[in-house]
């Protein structure tokens, strides 16, 4: 069966998808996306999700292509059409298509959709954990508005791109003041010698991760210890475990940073369970 995008009203096949070649998404990285972990047919934390749409799109003053409700129908659809039950689903959204200009286009101009599913073996992800990742730490490089998760990523690339060539799955942002903001694509967090959660503040700095803010309800559930302040990438070198969260890897254990190993190098056992409780917490609709 052939891959089917939704673009602008339509359901096409993959290889036919098309946006106006002067799509502000293309030109200006006007445009800001979502993406949804699809498990056991069923789409996790999707209203958290469309909620940071939202308030990307009225941070940016972007229209919103159509009703929430109609959003929801349209990512389904694209999820049956291609029968992804275990994988990802994207969403993303542009000011629209308009001659070139910097000012924004006139006010009937129809905002960009494009909704695209993919299928993902989650063993894969699962055998990463048992084994976990390495990070290295680069410059933070980024515009200081990263709490709007828009497609402006090219730091990010850079810094992946980086991350590669040195061995590692990820890296890490160290602020001016010597202080790590987040992952490339994922929030940073350790685990303290005396077992405190430690992810730095969403208010400023890092992008208000959905994987982040329902771990935190775990957290809270659990009655463990969470302290949201910025840390170091010595105080990782020193925690007893360190990891990243993001809707593709859920919780991914961090064993290594910047050749450094964390802990005794391996999954610590707090992660590993919490990574096996995510989904018990996690909202989820059927497909």
């Amino acid at each position: 069966m052939s891959r089917i995008v939704y673009v602008n009203g339509r359901y096409v096949p993959y290889a036919d998808a098309q946006v106006h070649v002067e799509d502000r998404g293309f030109q200006f990285a006007d445009s800001v996306y979502e993406v949804c972990e699809i498990r056991a047919g069923r789409i996790v934390d999707e209203a958290r999700h469309l909620g940071r749409l939202d308030r990307s799109l009225e941070e940016l003053r972007m229209p919103a292509p159509m009703a929430e409700s109609g959003l929801r129908v349209v990512i389904s659809e694209v999820l049956r059409r291609n029968r992804v039950r275990e994988g990802t689903v994207y969403i993303q959204v542009s000011r629209g298509a308009a001659r070139r200009d910097f000012l924004f286009p006139h006010e009937a101009t129809p905002p960009s959709l494009v909704v695209i599913a993919r299928g993902i073996d989650p063993s894969k992800s699962a055998k990463a954990a048992q084994s976990g990742i390495k990070v290295i730490t680069t410059p933070e490089t980024r515009w200081d508005r990263v709490d709007i998760k828009t497609t402006g990523l090219l730091p990010n690339v850079l810094a992946k791109m980086a991350a590669t060539e040195h061995g590692a799955k990820e890296a890490w942002f160290v602020d001016r003041d010597g202080f790590i903001t987040e992952g490339g694509s994922s929030n940073a967090w350790i685990i303290t010698a005396d077992d405190r959660l430690v992810t730095r503040p969403a208010e400023h700095g890092i992008l208000r991760g959905i994987t982040r803010t329902t771990l935190l309800d775990l957290a809270a559930e659990e009655g463990l210890a969470v302290e949201e302040r910025p840390f170091t990438p010595d105080e990782v070198k020193a925690a007893r475990e360190a990891f990243v969260t993001s809707a593709t890897n859920i919780l991914m254990p961090v064993v290594q940073i910047d050749g450094h190993r964390i802990g005794d190098g391996r999954p610590g056992p707090q992660v590993t369970r919490l990574r096996a409780r995510f989904h018990d917490i996690a909202a989820s609709r059927p497909i």
